[in-house]
């Protein structure tokens, strides 16, 4: 039988078959060769007397390293607009790491009764002119998520974001269960706890959705500084207006990414997030 591992606690893997779910061991010739099943994972599994095993795991389409998720085809960003404030520097790492693993993104800001009209105008303008899916929420209150609903089918979708944003609370009213704790903001230092202890798939509107636990700092050093760009898609267009081939877009002169910012046409707090990661990236690669 053929299905796919919707979570994995202690060594038991729960693979899901059309509408049922097997406890599973996995053989051990996959210790033998490094390889561990993950959840999200497609595998064929034998069963017995009730438990199964897992004998094979199917290729991968894509593997996230934190969390250790597989076959991820899409990614919710889920940021607050309110209590926590939006970080943009942060969103923008969490969107680089997206886009370097290549998955669709679907932004959502959640929190919309908590913020004043300029406040929206501000995040339309920002993210109208850089081209992302986004879409203003009240999740709490399940406002605004009936067309979360309709990026699902047919999808592995990864939920993340910062703590505090809403996810847990979103996954909940996608499910119709409080299928994830959630948690409240400290008012203290006003950010959110961690409330998820283990990454899984929950079936939902023919697809999966996957929380993800501790996904709060993001090591872009991974990427390689010729492709950091790649992760910018507003870019694409201008970088073939540079002088130079091979223009990273930072002191090169001649660069059409750089004319497109100065013109006002790529935003300037986008730029900005590009340089720092780009130079964040260089000075970690000197000393590699």
């Amino acid at each position: 039988m053929i299905g796919t591992i919707i979570k994995g606690i202690g060594g038991f893997y729960y693979v899901k078959v059309d509408d049922e779910v097997v406890e599973c061991k996995a053989r051990g010739k996959f210790r033998f060769n490094e390889l561990t099943p993950l959840v999200g994972d497609r595998v064929e599994i034998a069963v017995k007397n009730n438990k199964g095993v897992i004998e094979k795991i199917l290729p991968r389409t894509s593997e996230l390293i934190r969390p250790n998720v597989a076959n991820v085809t899409q990614a919710f960003v889920v940021f607050s607009i309110k209590s926590p404030d939006i970080n943009l520097d942060l969103l923008n790492r969490f969107l680089v790491i997206c886009e370097s693993n290549n998955l669709n993104i679907v932004l959502f800001i959640n929190k919309r009764d908590l913020a004043a009209g300029q406040d929206l105008k501000f995040i339309e303008n920002y993210f109208g002119r850089i081209g992302y899916k986004y879409h203003f929420i009240g999740a709490k209150a399940g406002e605004g998520l009936e067309e979360a609903g309709k990026y699902l089918k047919n999808n592995v979708t990864v939920v993340c974001g910062p703590s505090g944003a809403g996810k847990s609370t979103m996954i909940n009213r996608l499910c119709g269960s409080n299928v994830m704790e959630t948690g409240e903001i400290s008012e203290k230092n006003n950010r959110g706890k961690h409330t998820t202890r283990h990454s899984q798939l929950i079936a939902v509107k023919d697809g999966f959705i996957v929380d993800t636990p501790g996904f709060s700092s993001l090591d872009i050093t991974k990427i390689k500084k010729e492709e950091l760009q790649h992760c910018f898609p507003e870019f694409e267009e201008y970088k073939y207006q540079c002088k130079f081939k091979g223009c990273l877009h930072y002191k090169e002169p001649g660069c059409g990414v750089k004319d497109a910012v100065e013109k006002g046409i790529i935003v300037q707090g986008r730029y900005q997030s590009y340089t720092t990661m780009l130079e964040e990236i260089s000075k970690v690669k000197l000393y590699d």
